[in-house]
C-alpha cells in the first residue's frame, strides 16, 4: 500500500497552508450561518444580553 500521501501531511510546509484553508472555510461558514438569515441574525443578537438578564432577575428577588 502506497503511503506517500501521509508523508505529505508530515511536512510542515504542507500542513500550515492546509490548516489555514480549513480554518478560513470554517470561519466563512460560521459567518454565513449567523448572518445568512435575517430572522436568525436578529434572534442571535438578542442573546448578547443574556448574562445581564440573569443578574437583573436575582437582584429583583433580593429586593422583595
Amino acid at each position: 500500500m502506497d503511503m506517500q500521501w501521509l508523508n505529505w501531511f508530515a511536512s510542515y510546509e504542507n500542513t500550515k497552508p492546509l490548516a489555514l484553508v480549513i480554518l478560513f472555510v470554517t470561519f466563512v461558514l460560521i459567518v454565513l450561518y449567523v448572518y445568512g438569515s435575517k430572522k436568525r441574525g436578529e434572534r442571535l443578537e438578542t442573546y448578547k444580553y443574556m448574562p445581564f438578564m440573569d443578574d437583573e432577575s436575582e437582584s429583583k428577588e433580593d429586593n422583595k
